[in-house]
Order: C-alpha cells, then sequence, then structure tokens
C-alpha cells in the first residue's frame, strides 16, 4: 500500500481481514479459565475487574481475578497466542504505531529519571539490555545520562528492529525474552524491565531469564504498575494501568521482592512515588469520555461512522477539553507531590543485584 495512502483508505483495505476473524468467533481467543492462582497455586480466587477494551474497543470483555492468599492479580481466562495476535494488532504497530510512537518519543524526562536510578547502585554500567524496548526511546535518552554505556535493545515486534536502523540501540535482538536469554550469556551490567512482565504469559520465565542475562554483581531494573495502589480502587475500569486486555499479570511488590530473593538477587532500592506517572485523572476523563462518544473509524468495526455520528463524537470531545484539563492540573499539581503520602503511585521500581 501506498505511504501516501489516507487512514480511510488504510481501514477500508484492512476491514475484510478483521471481518474474517470476527466471523469466526471470540472463543479461539481465550484458553480456559484458571481455578488456581498462577503465582502461588492458590485456589481462592475472586473476580477484582470485569471490562471492556477501553482503547482500541476491540470486541470483547476480560476478566481480572485477584487470589486471596498472595494478592496477585491475573487475567481469567487468558488471552490464547490468536488472542494475543488480534488485540495486539495495529495498537503498537501498524495504524497504532505513529501515535504510539509519539507518545513514548515525547516522554524523555521519564526516561532519564528512569536510567537515573540506577546512578548510586552503578554509576558506570558498561552494558545495558532494555527488555520491551519498543522503538528504544528509552535508550536514547538514557545514553545522554550514560554516555559510557552501550544500549541494546530486545522486543518481540518490529519496533526493535527499527530502534537499531535509528541508532536508538547498538543492537536489537527480535524474539521473546526467555528464548534469547541462553545466548545472551551474562554478558549485562544492567537489564531492565520497564512496564514489561505485566504483559508477559509467565512473569517468573521472564525473571529466570533476566537472571541468565544478567553478570554475576550486575542488577536488574523492573518498573511495574501496583495493583495496591488506591487509585486502582477508586478509579475501578477508568484506571489506566488495568490496560485490558494486553495486561495479563499484576504482581504486588512484595511478591516480586521474594520471588527476585529466591532467584538470588538482593533487592537494592524499592521506589513508588519516583514511578509514579501523574496521568490517572486525566486519562481517566479521556476514557469516559471516548466511551460516551460514538466511534472514530476503525478495521474491526463494520463501517465507517456517518457524518452526524462523526459530528457528534467531535462535540462530546470538545466539550469534554475543561474536564481534560482539570484532571491534568490535578494529576500534576495536586496529586503527584502527594502520591507517597496518599498511596496513589501507579507503579512501582525495584532495583536488584545479582549476588
Amino acid at each position: 500500500m501506498s505511504e501516501k495512502t489516507g487512514p480511510a483508505e488504510r481501514i477500508a483495505a484492512m476491514r475484510p481481514a478483521y471481518r474474517a476473524d470476527l466471523e469466526a468467533g471470540l472463543d479461539r481467543f481465550f484458553e480456559s479459565r484458571r481455578t488456581d492462582c498462577p503465582w502461588c497455586g492458590g485456589e481462592d480466587l475472586r473476580t477484582r475487574l470485569r471490562t471492556t477494551d477501553l482503547l482500541q474497543h476491540k470486541p470483547g470483555r476480560f476478566v481480572l481475578d485477584r487470589c486471596t492468599g498472595c494478592g496477585h492479580t491475573f487475567q481469567n481466562p487468558r488471552l490464547s497466542p490468536e488472542g494475543l495476535e488480534f488485540y495486539y494488532r495495529d495498537f503498537y504497530d501498524g495504524l497504532g504505531e505513529k501515535k504510539l510512537g509519539d507518545t513514548f518519543g515525547g516522554r524523555t524526562g521519564m526516561y532519564r529519571a528512569r536510567a537515573e536510578s540506577m546512578l548510586p547502585h552503578d554509576p558506570e554500567p558498561k552494558t545495558w539490555l532494555d527488555v520491551g524496548t519498543g522503538h528504544g526511546h528509552f535508550c536514547a535518552a538514557a545514553r545522554e545520562v550514560l554516555p559510557g554505556t552501550a544500549f541494546d535493545g530486545l522486543d518481540f515486534t518490529d519496533g526493535v528492529e527499527l530502534a537499531e536502523r535509528a541508532g536508538r540501540v547498538e543492537r536489537g535482538y527480535r524474539g521473546a525474552f526467555p528464548d534469547l536469554a541462553p545466548d545472551l550469556g551474562a554478558r549485562y551490567d544492567v537489564v531492565s524491565m520497564f512496564h514489561y512482565l505485566e504483559h508477559s504469559t509467565d512473569p517468573d520465565r521472564e525473571l529466570r531469564a533476566a537472571r541468565g542475562a544478567v553478570r554475576p554483581g550486575g542488577h536488574l531494573l523492573i518498573e511495574v504498575p501496583d495493583p495496591e495502589s488506591r487509585y486502582a480502587r477508586l478509579l475501578g475500569r477508568w484506571w489506566l494501568p488495568w490496560l485490558q486486555p494486553q495486561h495479563l499479570h499484576f504482581v504486588p511488590v512484595a511478591n516480586l521482592r521474594r520471588r527476585l530473593t529466591e532467584l538470588g538477587f538482593t533487592v537494592v532500592a524499592e521506589q513508588h512515588a519516583e514511578a509514579h506517572d501523574p496521568v490517572d485523572l486525566l486519562a481517566a476523563v479521556w476514557l469516559m469520555l471516548d466511551r460516551a462518544a460514538p466511534r472514530d473509524d476503525a478495521p474491526w468495526l463494520p463501517g465507517p461512522p456517518s457524518g452526524p455520528r462523526r459530528a457528534l463524537r467531535i462535540a462530546l470531545l470538545i466539550a469534554g477539553i475543561p474536564a481534560l484539563v482539570a484532571g491534568t492540573l490535578l494529576d500534576r499539581f495536586a496529586v503527584r507531590p502527594l502520591a507517597r503520602r496518599l498511596r496513589v503511585s501507579n507503579a512501582y521500581r525495584l532495583v536488584a543485584r545479582r549476588d
């Protein structure tokens, strides 16, 4: 398809493939429902959340269960390989590539802060592997903090290849981390996983892969959504980090600390307010507005919206601008300074040294 092809033409060209997927039914997108916790094996499960896809608005309903024994929250039933392919399609790549690329590319300050969190523990790492690097924007920003560090990236999408061509990473590995880790040979001073574990089908396997890639004395840097955030309860389905159906696992910090210790790591830093991304109220308002407004065009919908429906969507979104501005101001200037005290941090970060 020509690069000059407009969005409407691209969407129309993709609609038959999505129609065929949907006509085959949604059941094949889900595995069987689990009766035990994938983290501890406990069988006392409680439903924590029921929701739909609030970002792409692809069809389907999703459930998060919580283990009352260890507190682990997980998608149940979980997406199958076919479901992962369907719901990831056109989010980070395809139709969503430019939009997400612009979003991630504009977060330099956050990326620098992540890199700076390593300075007290290793101010001059020689080698760093960023797992789940996407288009490598973190590595590009982190190089300004650590100019003597060689940054490599790993991802299962073609974004890592784009990152290598753009020079954001020195070497890009494409594939599943547990499959590639045996060939990495404990060569890295630092391995980072920023908002990666929650996407994985088996977090424990990913942690074992990380142990194999970090040299003895090196560090593992992990950042994930915090399921114990008060915002997770207060905002319910409108809490952005739930990000259904992509986020499969939500690990309480005590669980992750314990597992890292079992794997031979020593946790040397735990950060909550420092990992907080002040967007919760803004995102909740946007998700509500977007849910209430008529749908924008997308290839998984039967057809493009009519003129009146487009006009109504625009009018509702414009009417919501004051609420979006209020959410932004509250996030950044009222809540952020109190995030630690209010326990509303939407993420936590651990730095662990491999012993």
